[in-house]
């Protein structure tokens, strides 16, 4: 397992370095000039001279590039552009909150919809099924800005069970993500529990499931040892296939709720123009994203001793 390990990292090298070369062109080449964001447009020439000099924009094309990959290798992405402050421990602070958004409601999220798929197809084409197939249905036709909204006024506002917005370090935090988790959790149930719904139902009349009711196997035996873990890979890969969606969604959440994480550092990035915040978000997303995709490979083998990887 190891060698494989090593393996796709090796491979993982070309997507990071094409993803470092077109956020490198898209933001230094076709994107806006930081200097004259930063000066306004009546800084004159040699303030502008001045700054591109201490950014080190000054320099050519090539040059620029190397030093970007240098950050990338490092992980040492410098200064912002507008507040000065150290990127390193910016983003370490952001990616610690942006995860205490995302990590909980993902794994909490994952055991309740499968707990819930398996529950449901228990009591197949009955009322329970019948109900929560139109309720998850209409529950995704709503808009996650709506669930967002109504959410934080309803439960926040007008009934003050959770704060409105905010955020503390520490076991302080949960109080103010606690809604966001909840909006999160919600989001997450239609389309997962449809899915898993559909998969398990796939396989309840299979060979080896009716082979394991002739032997005296009970509903929830069938379930459990027979049908679910042959819809692991499935399940693994619905979850991974999300992860972008989560980190959008927790951009969404911090915004909103005025949480300091990564995706509130980098919408005010977009604002006011801070190159080096937003390439190194960029970056940063496509090793998650990578990283991601190794652990559903070696998820797998772990779930599924068919799987090899080779």
């Amino acid at each position: 397992m190891g060698a494989y390990i090593v393996r796709r990292l090796l491979q993982a090298v070309p997507t990071v370095f094409g993803v470092a070369l077109l956020t490198f062109l898209l933001f230094n080449t076709f994107g806006p000039d930081p200097v004259r964001t930063a000066l306004g447009q009546h800084a004159t020439p040699e303030a502008m001279a001045n700054l591109r000099h201490q950014w080190g924009l000054d320099q050519s094309l090539p040059a620029q590039f190397l030093d970007f990959l240098r950050q990338i290798v490092t992980f040492d992405y410098g200064k912002s552009f507008v507040t000065g402050d150290d990127l390193g421990t910016q983003l370490k602070s952001g990616a610690l909150v942006s995860l205490s958004v995302t990590v909980p409601p993902f794994v909490f999220g994952a055991i309740v919809n499968v707990s819930l798929a398996l529950f449901i197809t228990r009591h197949r084409d009955g009322i329970v099924d019948r109900g929560a197939r139109a309720l998850f249905i209409a529950a995704m036709s709503v808009s996650a800005l709506v669930y967002v909204l109504a959410l934080q006024y309803l439960l926040a506002f007008k009934f003050d069970w959770f704060p409105i917005n905010g955020y503390e370090d520490g076991w302080a935090a949960v109080k103010y993500l606690a809604l966001p988790w909840l909006i999160q959790l919600l989001l997450s149930m239609g389309p997962d529990v449809r899915l898993y719904r559909t998969l398990f139902l796939a396989d309840i009349n299979a060979d080896w499931v009716r082979t394991a009711r002739s032997k005296g196997a009970g509903e929830g035996r069938v379930l459990f040892r027979h049908v679910l873990p042959n819809a692991w890979i499935p399940i693994i890969t619905q979850n991974v296939t999300t992860i972008p969606f989560l980190i959008l969604g927790s951009f969404l959440m911090e915004r909103f709720f005025s949480i300091p994480g990564i995706g509130n550092l980098t919408i005010d990035a977009l604002s006011r123009g801070d190159l080096p915040v937003l390439k190194a978000v960029t970056v940063l997303g496509a090793l998650a994203l990578v990283l991601f995709n190794l652990i559903n490979d070696l998820l797998y083998a772990v779930v599924d001793p068919r799987v090899r990887l080779s």
